[in-house]
């Protein structure tokens, strides 16, 4: 009873006095996020709210590729980096969860068995049956700053999922552009193989009957078999490419099955204009917002660290000298209390901490600057590139359909014994390399493509 009385009045003259010391301590600190860097007065605008992650539209669709769309929806159950960005997000579900439980009483139960020896009463036994509760009260709000920041880690963590998708996505559909191409160039190859052998059969002909010079005949063995050295090239570079596409899928090098075509998809139409509501919601940009959110809860909980912890504990059960009767009336026990904990010297640990928390918020901010003005450069270099491409290409087939035009008018020359076969070679290696750089071009504008669309989340 007297310790009682004792805790009732120190609670009516100490308490009041510590909370009113703490109030006009708590002035000096800095307001959260007074420090924190902002890229422009829109940037931080956005990065006040966490910007929920969008779905991303299957851009590739467009192309009309049945067997790149069936490949897609292979693709993320077994990507390894898909993988590890979801594990990444039952972390931080947890992490919030734990969080979460330090808002709500933590309840035990407490059995007991003891022994003492006085020398009044001699020894005796005690057995108890108890349950505790404690529950520090959030009077500050530190807890909740720090789910808080839990919340804005989780969100991240999701941007960053979808980061991962979406690359992937995008990978798969630059391996597949790359891997069409090598076929198409095979094609182009195999078919000048075999128009250079039909040629070099001619022309041995033309030196039997008098007609060609054995020089001839080594010329169009050298550029046979020259073209055969550089279909085996692309053979390799194809080989590569699948499997590749196969370590994508999470399948083994050799265990893809393919069908060659030969054929690179047709390119949709390019937006015009890139709505900044776009960018804004891409996931990287997602995920550095969250963070600056994150950032921003630490800094606040630990700045109210310096208010002392308030923590209400009770305990209500049973404890008895004599087993038989613990569970009964008599035996009742219970105790209710509160109490104040206030580090007064813990050697500058908390302000280190909060200037590392300051430290992170620092970063965090200009992370989503450097953020923001990276995906504004990646889609304005995109369209830029694709716009340059889809010209490149045109110019492309105009160069083709002159080499094509300049071969066929060298061959009837050589024919008429007009030109010498140096000529031919001349005017087959044109040719070629145009029909290759052609292929090469329209990869190059498909991929453009493809990286434009990701960076727009495909809209």
């Amino acid at each position: 009873m007297l310790s009682m009385h004792i805790e009732q009045r120190l609670c009516k003259t100490w308490i009041p006095m510590l909370c009113a010391a703490l109030t006009l301590a708590g002035c000096s600190l800095l307001p959260l996020g007074t420090t924190t860097p902002s890229p422009s007065a829109k940037s931080q605008a956005a990065a006040a709210q966490a910007t929920p992650v969008p779905e991303v539209q299957a851009w590739w669709r467009a192309w009309n590729d049945e067997t790149l769309n069936q490949l897609q929806d292979r693709l993320l159950a077994q990507t390894p980096g898909v993988q590890i960005a979801s594990a990444k997000v039952r972390q931080a579900q947890a992490a919030l969860q734990a969080s979460q439980a330090s808002l709500w009483p933590t309840v035990a139960v407490q059995p007991g068995v003891s022994r003492a020896q006085t020398s009044s009463a001699g020894a005796t036994n005690t057995v108890s049956l108890s349950a505790p509760v404690s529950w520090e009260l959030d009077v500050w709000g530190r807890l909740a700053e720090t789910e808080r920041a839990s919340k804005a880690r989780l969100v991240a963590s999701q941007a960053d999922l979808a980061l991962a998708r979406v690359s992937a996505q995008a990978t798969l559909v630059q391996l597949y552009v790359q891997v069409r191409a090598a076929e198409r160039q095979l094609q182009v190859l195999q078919d000048t193989e075999v128009a250079q052998q039909r040629a070099l059969d001619i022309t041995q002909a033309r030196e039997e009957a008098g007609v060609s010079s054995t020089q001839d005949v080594v010329q169009a063995r050298l550029q046979w078999r020259n073209t055969q050295a550089q279909r085996m090239e692309v053979s390799s570079t194809h080989a590569n490419l699948l499997h590749a596409l196969a370590v994508l899928l999470g399948d083994d090098p050799q265990s893809l099955d393919w069908t060659r075509t030969g054929r690179l998809p047709q390119p949709a139409a390019l937006p015009q204009r890139v709505s900044a509501d776009v960018l804004q919601r891409r996931p990287d940009v997602a995920s550095a917002q969250a963070s600056v959110l994150a950032a921003q809860a630490s800094v606040g909980a630990a700045q109210k660290a310096f208010f002392p912890n308030v923590t209400f504990s009770a305990s209500a059960g049973y404890k008895s000298v004599d087993l038989a009767n613990l569970l009964t009336a008599p035996s009742r026990v219970w105790s209710l209390g509160t109490a104040v904990a206030l580090n007064v010297v813990d050697g500058g640990a908390r302000r280190a901490a909060t200037e590392q928390a300051q430290g992170v918020l620092d970063q965090a901010g200009a992370t989503y600057r450097q953020t923001v003005l990276g995906a504004l450069q990646e889609v304005q270099d995109n369209l830029v590139l694709a716009a340059n491409l889809k010209e490149q290409v045109g110019l492309r087939d105009d160069a083709l359909e002159a080499a094509r035009r300049n071969l066929a008018l060298t061959e009837a020359q050589y024919q008429a014994g007009t030109v010498s076969y140096l000529n031919v070679i001349l005017a087959q290696t044109s040719a070629l390399n145009a029909e290759l750089s052609a292929v090469t071009d329209r990869s190059k504008l498909l991929q453009a493509h493809n990286q434009l669309l990701k960076n727009l989340l495909g809209n």
